[in-house]
């Protein structure tokens, strides 16, 4: 190997310098958080807030196609989330049918592709249904890739993992991180490189606890409801300002 060929090799191989990191990140996933507080400030049922809830994301979507985004998954209902009231959990399926049928087809003539992660077996045979038939419909969008956890857990999903490495009898010297890693819900998902979460809460709420090993988290005041590009800007503006290392120096 001459003296040239070993510079470009070396050049291929070095770490990027900070200046060359991406000032977008490409990966965001989002805790919509604070659809009750919204309404209750204004004396609304919760479920108000929920549908006010429904038109951020439709923002947020839209400015994340504008801002350089290419995955977007957001939080929309956790394993816990069953536990709420009766009404409000019955009020909420409703919402997301109406969601999947309203708002979400002009997402998809947009190039939005979306996909729910999560289980199913706990969703109502007409919003399972029309879950499916979106995925279908949106399987060759790529203008941007829209997840949503739907009665997702973050502890759920790896116990889910390594069932399934049992199940298919997996020697223990095979059990590693990317055989972990291909059996989460959704391998093809990217990792965030951005968690957001509304409402001034600082905390990740069982999230995607194995995709959020070096996330960087940016938490801010605004109720989910609120949210929109102005917001999303900032966030991706404090997350450009930060060097990711990985562990590294």
């Amino acid at each position: 190997m001459n003296l040239l060929t070993k510079l470009r090799t070396f050049r291929s191989i070095r770490p990027l310098a900070e200046r060359e990191l991406p000032d977008v990140a490409r990966s965001v996933a989002i805790i919509m958080d604070g659809n009750g507080r919204w309404a209750r400030n204004r004396r609304l049922p919760v479920v108000a807030g929920h549908r006010a809830g429904t038109r951020a994301l439709r923002r947020t979507v839209e400015a994340s196609i504008d801002l350089g985004v290419e995955s977007l998954c957001v939080y929309a209902f956790s394993t816990e989330n069953w536990s709420r009231p009766s009404d409000e959990v019955e009020a909420l399926m409703g919402l997301f049918v109406e969601t999947i049928e309203r708002e979400l087809p002009d997402l998809a003539r947009q190039g939005v592709r979306t996909r729910f992660i999560g289980r199913r077996d706990r969703a109502a045979p007409e919003l399972s249904a029309k879950m499916a038939k979106l995925e279908a419909e949106t399987a060759e969008n790529e203008r941007l890739q829209l997840w949503i956890a739907f009665d997702y857990g973050g502890r759920a999903e790896i116990v889910a993992a390594a069932r399934r490495l049992v199940e298919e009898g997996a020697e223990p010297r095979d059990v590693d991180e990317n055989a972990i890693a291909a059996r989460l819900y959704a391998p093809e998902m990217p990792e965030p490189d951005l968690l957001i979460r509304t409402s001034g809460e600082q905390r990740i709420s069982n999230f995607l606890l194995w995709q959020l090993a070096y996330t960087e988290l940016v938490f801010v005041e605004t109720l989910w409801p609120d949210f929109g590009e102005r917001e999303l800007r900032r966030a991706l503006a404090e997350y450009a300002s930060r060097r990711r290392r990985f562990g590294g120096r």
